[in-house]
């Protein structure tokens, strides 16, 4: 067998020794880079013989150690599998290979008129394979739902090398075992994704964007589900507490409106009529002034919404600048977020430890990131491990 594509030497192997999960790094073997279906087959066939582990990986972006090469062996990097093979219009789906940049497929699919929705904060540089993988989702999904809500069908190498394909172009497809779902968020220890169909839906025509901070957690909370009380259904629905709007605006090195606020939440309504978008958004204002809302920031050109969306997906970024940290990713229902972070504050301070925590809080999803010495090893299991197992039992 001859794979064109591999790396043996250790500064080359470096960076298929980690992803972006705390501090962790194993250090591969050695890393293959196939360019097809067939090289990949090929690849798992004889590892599989020589039972040898073998460890998929898309661009590495992952926060769960999923492409960390545990138990040594091969690294398999799908990055060079990276073609949208097949834009259908017609049937609104699109076909692509798993090292697809997500936000590649987007632009691509945007300039149609279709949208692809889920959108990772990592989506400039994550990729499709990878977000099948981890079941991605994103600030859309409170609308629009996860990565699984949008694969159709799957062309997968098992681990003795048997290609096989799941679902197919179809809006319905019910017969037998759901396959493509059971292969969707399996990280990579079901088979390896080598082409992913996916569904698109049309472009909304019209996004509206509203910035409102509050000063105290509970307001917030009202805030949040009056939104849903009032009937509307936001695109995104998105909480930073006070740390996380000061870590961005040190990041950005640039004021950050209402940066001290307790809480802030970040509100997107779109659609296809202007009029009804329009309505929800003056709605939308009234119910965050009712639930006690300090100022409704409106970003009333394209300039300020990216701008105000920049604030928010930057935040990843600003954390990794300032510690190294674990990020936990916690999902509680919407109404008890305040809760949570009151209960991830105690933590915190119990531990002496700091913790900046945002995410989706129109689904209740909020990553908390806890800032430590990830690696002192005697730091990691008298203080960050019980800490983090605290945060879990708040959650």
């Amino acid at each position: 067998m001859c794979i064109r594509d591999r790396v043996t030497g250790a500064a080359d192997l470096e960076r298929y020794g980690r992803d972006e999960s705390e501090d962790l790094f194993v250090p591969a073997e050695v890393a293959v880079r196939p360019g097809s279906t067939d090289e990949v087959s090929r690849v798992m066939a004889l590892a599989s013989r020589a039972r040898v582990p073998v460890t998929p990986r898309a661009a590495g972006t992952g926060l769960s150690g999923g492409a960390i090469p545990v138990f040594g062996g091969i690294v398999l990097s799908c990055e060079r599998m990276d073609r949208l093979l097949e834009l259908d219009e017609d049937n609104l789906m699109a076909v692509v290979q798993p090292g697809l940049i997500t936000e590649r497929l987007q632009s691509a699919v945007e300039a149609k008129g279709l949208y692809y929705p889920p959108d990772p904060a990592s989506r400039g540089s994550c990729t499709i394979g990878g977000n099948v993988a981890e079941n991605a989702g994103g600030p859309h999904c409170v609308k629009y739902g996860l990565t699984k809500d949008y694969v159709l069908a799957l062309e997968c190498v098992m681990p003795d090398g048997r290609v096989m394909r799941t679902g197919g172009k179809l809006r319905k497809d019910v017969a037998g075992y759901n396959l493509t779902q059971l292969v969707v968020g399996s990280e990579g220890t079901l088979a390896v994704v080598t082409e992913v169909t996916v569904r698109l839906i049309p472009l909304p025509r019209f996004r509206r964007l509203v910035f409102a901070p509050f000063g105290d957690l509970d307001a917030a909370a009202r805030g949040i589900t009056a939104i849903y009380r009032a009937r509307i259904t936001p695109s995104a629905l998105e909480l930073m507490e006070r740390s996380a709007l000061r870590a961005a605006q040190d990041h950005l090195g640039r004021e950050v409106p209402y940066a001290d606020a307790e809480a802030t939440i970040l509100v997107e309504v779109d659609g296809t009529d202007e009029a009804s978008v329009e309505a929800d958004l003056v709605r939308v204002g009234e119910v965050l002034s009712e639930a006690g809302a300090l100022d409704a920031v409106l970003a009333d050109t394209p300039t300020k919404e990216k701008d105000l969306w920049r604030v928010r997906r930057c935040i990843g970024e600003a954390v990794k600048k300032i510690a190294s940290y674990v990020e936990c990713d916690t999902a509680v229902p919407p109404s008890r977020v305040p809760d949570l972070i009151r209960g991830v504050r105690a933590v915190a301070s119990k531990f002496g430890i700091r913790q900046i925590t945002y995410g989706h809080a129109g689904d209740g999803n909020l990553h908390v990131n806890v800032l430590s010495d990830v690696a002192d090893p005697v730091h990691r299991e008298r203080v960050l491990r019980p800490a983090i197992e605290a945060i879990f039992d708040v959650a």
